[in-house]
């Protein structure tokens, strides 16, 4: 499917309603197995793709060609919609523009954008801090006039609840939706009353809320934020959590016991296989060399 084509069916599909679930992928194998089971979209996490392709925390090290390769790889491997972290756009709102335009060519069908200061941080981690709003607003409305394609959505996350507090956060999301932004995203709200406040206060825009698994937004049910409002529920690095558990849990008993096979806690070989689609390569190999 042709990525304009894609585009278009996620804006249709939020504009149906219904909190769509979406697992955030830091490579295209994750990405596979995510499509494989069904969900309706992937998120491309910027602190996944630093800690997977890095081996590094969340702290403003990724670069936007790093970026823009994953997020091609991730495209050519599903017709899922991507939505692709881009941390601050990496500069001012001119950079932003560059940098809309680059991942909109890899494949993104959504691209977020932050209000941190550069070098950003997580936004679960202390100690991140917010530009001014004028800058802000700058590379929002950067972003949202740099796309070609109109059904290309434009998220605008704001971190100010950190620094400035729940209201502060508010008042510049709702500066965002005046801006041209397509999704808002509230990072890191504290409680389930500043939850459910994100969408009563910011109404007629979909909003994006971020579960992190030990970070500082409380874990409340799909259905319960689905009734609040909630347009996307992202968990982003669950797989990359998850893939850790494994890994220390197949290594060691490897360790452990020096040898390991498929009765261990590890996928099969056929299945790794049938993940990473070689039977399509199988086929195309006997279409393609001559007898």
């Amino acid at each position: 499917m042709l990525n304009h084509e894609i585009n278009k069916a996620f804006r249709a599909r939020l504009n149906r309603g219904g909190a769509i679930l979406m697992p955030g992928a830091a490579n295209a194998l994750a990405a596979r197995v995510i499509a494989d089971l069904g969900f309706e979209a992937i998120y491309l996490s910027g602190a996944g793709l630093t800690n997977t392709y890095l081996g590094m925390p969340d702290l403003g090290f990724i670069s936007l060609p790093e970026i823009a390769q994953h997020t091609a790889t991730i495209r050519d491997s599903t017709d899922l919609p991507i939505v692709v972290d881009a941390d601050t756009g990496f500069g001012n709102a001119l950079n932003v523009r560059h940098t809309i335009r680059t991942l909109e060519r890899a494949g993104a069908s959504a691209i977020q954008l932050e209000d941190q200061v550069s070098p950003k941080r997580c936004g679960h981690f202390s100690g991140k801090d917010v530009v001014d709003l004028g800058e802000a607003r700058g590379r929002i409305k950067a972003a949202v006039d740099a796309r070609q394609d109109p059904n290309l959505l434009i998220v605008a996350r704001t971190d100010a609840r950190a620094t400035q507090g729940f209201a502060a956060a508010i008042e510049r999301a709702q500066a965002f939706i005046e801006d041209g932004a397509d999704i808002t995203f509230v990072e890191a709200p504290e409680s389930v009353d500043e939850i459910r406040d994100i969408p009563a206060r910011l109404k007629n825009t979909p909003q994006l809320v971020n579960l992190v698994v030990g970070g500082r937004t409380p874990i409340m049910p799909l259905e319960t934020l689905d009734k609040l409002g909630f347009s996307l529920v992202l968990y982003a690095n669950v797989a990359l959590q998850g893939a850790v558990y494994g890994m220390q849990a197949a290594l060691g008993e490897l360790k452990s016991k020096g040898s390991l096979d498929e009765d261990g806690p590890v996928a099969s070989f056929k299945e790794r296989q049938r993940l990473v689609n070689k039977p399509l390569f199988d086929e195309l190999e006997k279409r393609y060399v001559s007898s």
